[in-house]
């Protein structure tokens, strides 16, 4: 049987239909730009999920280079009702990568729009492309020996700014929440038109970068985690960067310190004495990023055993909690909040304090600090060869920061893992009140048994969790309806109107959040 002419058309769209949409996206990118053939597709379909492959399968993918080209794709798409699925640098691992949401999607790919298009060394402020990477930003910043600092996840070298911020992703340094240091957003709709967001609508203003507000409703918030628009463009606030910065750590020895390592830090963390987000790393988190594998270990099939996690633990000098986090000022400043930071943990009677000095050049010390001082690296991706097999979700419900919360959430999270065959690799990251709990749920998804234990065990997850009144603030697109769920039907037919007002051919990135026409 000979092989069909596309992989898989968009549904709902005919055969002729998409050849007549494909032939006006060649004239409006260049034909070199529009990808369809198989082999030209692989990259945009390799997920993480324990999914089937065809279900994220792309019928093309599209490369972008400027505003004017998006707003013409979205034209073509309305008149032959074309599906596109948008994503900046694609690296969204653990949560969908650069596969579309839905089978048979478009993928606009826009990694080519990559110009720094302006920073302002002395207001400290970023405009840019969706296709700028934190390591290309990083280079320009290091080689124009600027006096600023950015704030990245942990997979910063590949990752861009844009598309972080708009899924609302989180960093290490003081400018950690993101979308909270967003400040203006160029945006194609669904209908082509280009909006501004903030002071950028007005014809030659100067302060779009400086105040988020503008005149009227805020409406950067909607276009994040949905697919009401296209970002063409961002700008951001920047850090400058400290004359003194110094990281550190406290290492806990048992799973039960967690109750209390929150209500020590909680209070330093409001008071900005703690002025970036604290990380509390869980033991086997940790060896990942110290490159420890499994097998290296245990060989077993199920849950890691617990006197296993404790070997490893001694062989790598980890405690069962790893805390880090940062000062930044001048030293008189750090000098001021070092000492009630040592004096809180030495009155607690728990923890080990390491400096910078005692750690060297040690891993996951070091990582940790460069996240912490605006370095890109990788090191975290270690966290992958925990199993192999490249299968991973990142499951992130979010709570209050209290200690008993974190306590519940960590002895319920490792019950469900371990019941269906997993580890718990975890961490909690203490944002000013509230604790994000982030656990990347890895298996081999070359192994079949594992791979539906492991869609068993994140749904349960979600079930479980959500019982106890705990949503995640973000998901793999395999289980977008079911987040938006946990959230509520009102919630949803509320996105669901703005959807059929911004994009009444629901035409972007359909199912993106659960939302759809």
């Amino acid at each position: 049987m000979a092989n069909p002419k596309y992989s898989v058309l968009p549904k709902g769209v005919s055969e002729r239909n998409f050849d007549a949409a494909l032939q006006k996206f060649r004239e409006i990118v260049g034909a070199e730009q529009v990808l369809t053939s198989a082999e030209r597709l692989v990259s945009y379909n390799k997920i993480m999920m324990p999914v089937d492959d065809a279900k994220h399968a792309p019928s093309a993918v599209l490369l972008a280079t400027t505003v004017e080209q998006i707003q013409a794709i979205v034209k073509v798409c309305n008149t032959y009702k074309v599906p596109i699925w948008t994503i900046s640098t694609g690296r969204n691992f653990g949560y969908g990568s650069a596969a579309p949401g839905e089978r048979g999607q478009v993928v606009l790919d826009l990694r080519k729009m990559n110009k720094i298009l302006h920073i302002d060394a002395d207001l400290c402020t970023a405009l840019v492309e969706p296709g700028v990477t934190y390591q290309q930003l990083y280079d320009y910043i290091e080689e124009h020996k600027l006096p600023l600092m950015l704030s990245m996840p942990a997979p910063s070298s590949i990752a861009g700014p844009v598309g972080n911020t708009m899924d609302r992703g989180v960093g290490y340094t003081p400018y950690g929440e993101h979308f909270l240091m967003q400040c203006g957003m160029e945006v194609v709709l669904a209908n082509g038109d280009v909006l501004r967001t903030g002071m950028g609508s007005v014809k030659g203003d100067k302060a779009w970068q400086v105040f988020k507000w503008g005149y009227g409703p805020t409406l950067d918030g909607i276009f994040t985690q949905s697919n009401y628009g296209i970002c063409t463009k961002m700008g951001f606030w920047l850090m400058p960067k400290p004359p003194v910065f110094k990281p550190f750590s406290i290492k806990y020895e048992n799973e039960a310190d967690i109750n209390e390592i929150v209500e020590i830090l909680r209070p330093l963390r409001i008071a900005q004495i703690i002025p970036n987000a604290v990380v509390i790393a869980g033991a086997l988190w940790e060896a990942g990023g110290a490159n420890v594998k499994r097998t290296d270990y245990y060989k077993g099939t199920g849950a890691t055993p617990d006197s296993v996690v404790e070997q490893i633990k001694k062989d790598k000098g980890l405690g069962a909690w790893n805390v880090y986090a940062a000062l930044y000022g001048t030293q008189e400043q750090v000098d001021v909040n070092w000492n009630i930071i040592t004096s809180v943990v030495k009155a607690s009677g728990k923890g080990t304090i390491i400096t910078q000095e005692q750690a060297g050049n040690t891993q996951p010390f070091k990582y940790r600090a460069q996240l912490m001082s605006g370095v890109p690296n990788l090191q975290e991706f270690g966290l992958y060869n925990w199993r192999g097999g490249g299968g991973s979700m990142w499951f992130a419900p979010v709570s209050q920061a209290r200690g008993s919360e974190c306590d519940k959430q960590a002895k319920l999270a490792k019950t469900i893992l371990n019941k269906h065959g997993l580890d718990y690799v975890g961490e909690f990251i203490v944002g000013w009140r509230d604790m994000h709990h982030v656990i990347d749920v890895l298996y081999d998804r070359t192994n079949p048994e594992e791979t539906k234990a492991a869609h068993a065990c994140f749904s349960e997850l979600l079930d479980e969790f959500e019982k106890e009144g705990y949503a995640v603030y973000r998901v793999n697109t395999a289980f977008q309806d079911r987040v938006a769920d946990s959230y509520g039907p009102v919630k949803r037919k509320v996105e669901q109107t703005l959807k059929r007002a911004l994009d009444p051919n629901g035409i972007l990135a359909p199912g993106k959040s659960g939302i759809r026409i």
